[in-house]
């Protein structure tokens, strides 16, 4: 079953380089696939211009990962329920399974209050593709924690159908990552394969660099027969030049493989 896991490489992985060369560098080194960022790059708002790019490097696009960031709040909408469905509606034109989207901010009250009737509903209408809810982190204000997300940064504190397992969030939140994949279960259908240290920062290193259970995780994902699929998506920023980047990112994608290929 290993065998089947694609290994993704997040778009965002190559910031700050534009989003094309997401594409190449999953080709050049590799990867299963590409998850798209839907970005302030011009090109990744684009599903036509992701499809082209697709076309080009011959590369499939696995994920979409809506606009719900902080910077990306204006990107395609301002209103939250727009970005998510056009989100979804690219994933289907793009015929990618997965849609990755975080919890509502907490200021977005109204969208928060109906966030789970419009997961359904979005369900419903596009029963091919995975919406899975991602896990956060709460923000450090001096000695005191704030929790900027609606109804929590945990998303099993509330519980959805699907899942994103972020590492990186679980080093920035102080969360095992192992009990979390439990809780998520047979919901969980997606990982952020990164790596991180201590509480209060998000770090997305390189997997095997920080202190998160990566290759534990994947070993014992790979001994269930999971079938979901992972995204490699690490902070390049401080890589310096092209060719350490893709250093870091064939590690990265290296070091998934052979946790996955252990398990068997």
């Amino acid at each position: 079953m290993t065998q089947s896991v694609p290994v993704l490489l997040s778009t965002t992985s190559v910031y700050p380089e534009p989003t094309a060369v997401g594409f190449e560098l999953a080709a050049e080194l590799g990867y299963d696939g590409v998850e798209l960022m839907v970005f302030t790059d011009r090109v990744s708002q684009d599903p036509s211009a992701a499809a082209s790019l697709a076309k080009h490097y011959g590369v499939k696009i696995g994920a979409v990962h809506a606009p719900c960031l902080l910077v990306t709040q204006r990107v395609w909408s301002s209103d939250p329920w727009t970005r998510l469905r056009r989100s979804v509606q690219a994933a289907e034109y793009l015929d990618s399974p997965t849609v990755v989207i975080h919890p509502p901010f907490s200021w977005q009250r109204d969208y928060a209050a109906k966030f789970s009737t419009v997961l359904d509903g979005l369900h419903a209408r596009y029963p091919g593709i995975t919406i899975a809810v991602e896990n956060m982190f709460p923000l450090k204000l001096g000695k005191r924690n704030l929790v900027p997300y609606r109804p929590h940064w945990d998303p099993t504190r509330h519980g959805y159908d699907s899942y994103t397992l972020d590492l990186s969030h679980c080093a920035a939140s102080g969360a095992d990552a192992l009990a979390m994949a439990e809780r998520m279960g047979r919901g969980l259908r997606h990982i952020h394969l990164c790596d991180g240290n201590e509480p209060g920062a998000d770090q997305h290193l390189v997997p095997g660099r920080g202190k998160q259970p990566c290759a534990e995780l994947l070993g014992s994902l790979g001994r269930s027969g999971w079938d979901g699929s992972i995204t490699v998506e690490v902070s390049t920023r401080k890589s310096g030049n092209r060719t350490r980047r893709a250093e870091d990112l064939h590690e990265s994608l290296k070091f998934a493989r052979e946790a996955l290929a252990a398990a068997d």
